[in-house]
């Protein structure tokens, strides 16, 4: 069965939990950039966050065929937390935190396009992403953790804060000082993006 791009996540799950495998090769599809981004940018290890991926939607697999999925409309949010929590049981496994690196990993902030780019616009764009990342990377740990979940995650601020294990205000307040940061960089270097 050929599945319609045109269903929602939530079609595409209850098509899934039918025994429907292209609805979940869909859902990967639709959403393994973001996803896998998000990993990458918490762990700072390409293969470690191939793994983290894997090891997600496994977790996804068994919740939804056990029908214990419950986050109807709120698929991607759900999936970069269950990602991110992986994340902190593995540092937790290893007792470390990530390594701040300033490698060339120009696949960090390949986005989903809807029309396809020149040639121009690709060495910009790819160009501005390695000046953010390099940026985040200067960001204190908690102040980077927020920008992520909520920019590549889609979170909310309630979200974060629990996923986090902090209060609402603590999340805005890193998610401000973070941006302050960014923009402070920005003019101190002069870049433009």
């Amino acid at each position: 069965m050929q599945i319609p791009c045109k269903l929602s996540d939530q079609d595409l799950i209850v098509l899934y939990g039918k025994g429907d495998e292209e609805a979940l090769s869909e859902l990967i599809h639709r959403h393994k950039e973001k996803l896998f981004t998000s990993i990458v940018l918490l762990v700072r290890d390409q293969y470690l966050a191939e793994d983290i991926f894997q090891e997600t939607f496994i977790k996804i697999i068994d919740t939804i065929r056990s029908g214990r999925y419950t986050e109807k409309g709120k698929f991607l949010p759900w999936a970069v937390r269950i990602a991110h929590n992986l994340c902190v049981d593995h540092f937790r496994r290893t007792k470390r935190t990530p390594v701040i690196r300033t490698g060339d990993d120009r696949d960090i902030f390949n986005v989903l396009s809807f029309s396809d780019p020149g040639a121009e616009e690709i060495i910009m764009t790819r160009q501005s992403h390695e000046r953010v990342r390099k940026m985040l990377q200067l960001l204190p740990r908690e102040q980077r953790e927020v920008i992520i979940l909520r920019h590549y995650g889609g979170q909310s601020f309630k979200e974060i804060a629990d996923q986090t294990g902090v209060s609402i205000n603590t999340a805005l307040g890193r998610m401000r000082y973070g941006l302050i940061n960014l923009r402070k960089m920005m003019v101190e270097k002069q870049i433009c993006l």
